[in-house]
């Protein structure tokens, strides 16, 4: 009989972003084989504007495979590109028209989220890039059916680089209420609070306290419901440097008590969870989903090979800027 797969508190799913270079198939298998309870993929070259004319021909096969080894929900990170908060505006229209190609995509992927940065106003003002975002975000919406397969779009919070927004609970606040008056389905749009973003952001998260706090305000702000997703990542960087640079779980300067604090707070059971952390490509997806496993049980982490805290992040957060009006960190 095989044995049942680790779980976090309350039945929450915790997975990672993989490939699909071998074929969406083996990136389920490969979920399944690590441990992990749900995924997070590209549906196209994430550094690329031109998307495929057809859809990748394995995608029943991988839904089925998805739904046999109970691997869910899905989620696809939007191109790296796409930049609805700057102010050129033909960037802006490929930009929508990217963003709008992915949400229509994620029902071939069986997704329920697409996950996309917010944007960069490129340092011409906070209150231009977030009117910019908001008119943006309703103009995709608009584009695309909301049927019953429709995913969610998940607005990812940003470290503060380059002019990036969505930093503070503030900006994130603006956000939601900027889409609201540019008549976008509020409804339709979820956050995503990548925990590296936010520490190098300001926004402190190493123990209980600060967690909760952080869930409280978030509740007050947005409502802890529109939280559907959480990039859990450690962080290389100081708190409120500004400084987007992932880490393997319980190595970096967020540490253990905070992010056991995330992935067991009852106010998030129903987030799904999905590590960005360094060395994907390198066995490491199987290493931090065990680690992240342990830190929500209170167990003891084993110790990592000098190297590994030195590790570059891997593909799911790699990928070169193709324009200046594109957002100044991807991860």
């Amino acid at each position: 009989m095989r044995p049942m797969p680790r779980s976090l508190p309350d039945g929450r799913r915790l997975g990672a972003h993989l490939p699909v270079a071998g074929g969406a198939v083996a990136a389920a298998e490969r979920a399944h084989a690590i441990g992990a309870r749900t995924l997070q993929v590209f549906a196209d070259n994430p550094t690329a504007w031109r998307r495929r004319a057809e859809p990748p021909n394995d995608l029943v096969a991988f839904r089925e495979r998805l739904a046999a080894l109970d691997v869910g929900p899905v989620a696809i990170h939007a191109s790296y590109l796409i930049n609805l908060a700057g102010p050129d505006d033909e960037f802006r229209k490929r930009s929508v028209q990217v963003l709008a190609s992915e949400l229509r995509a994620a029902p071939g992927f069986g997704a329920r989220f697409v996950n996309v940065h917010i944007g960069s106003h490129r340092l011409t003002g906070l209150d231009g890039g977030i009117a910019r975002v908001g008119e943006g975000v309703a103009r995709v919406l608009a584009e695309v059916d909301a049927g019953s397969e429709a995913a969610v779009l998940a607005l990812e919070n940003s470290a503060g680089g380059g002019g990036g927004i969505g930093v503070s609970l503030d900006e994130l606040e603006a956000v939601v209420e900027s889409i609201a008056s540019h008549g976008g389905d509020v409804a339709r749009v979820a956050l995503c609070l990548d925990t590296a973003h936010l520490w190098a952001g300001g926004v402190a998260i190493g123990d209980d306290e600060s967690v909760d706090a952080l869930v409280d305000e978030l509740d007050t702000r947005v409502g802890i419901e529109r939280v559907a997703m959480i990039h859990l990542n450690d962080s290389k960087s100081a708190l409120g440097s500004r400084l987007d640079r992932h880490q393997h779980l319980g190595a970096g300067e967020i540490g253990v008590p905070g992010l056991r604090r995330l992935l067991s707070h009852p106010r998030l059971a129903g987030v799904a969870y999905y590590l960005e952390t360094p060395g994907m490509d390198e066995g490491y997806d199987a290493v931090n989903v065990a680690r992240a496993y342990a830190i929500a049980a209170g167990e003891p982490l084993e110790e990592l090979p000098p190297e590994a805290r030195t590790m570059r992040g891997g593909r799911a957060r790699g990928g070169p800027r193709a324009s200046p009006d594109s957002p100044q960190s991807p991860g």
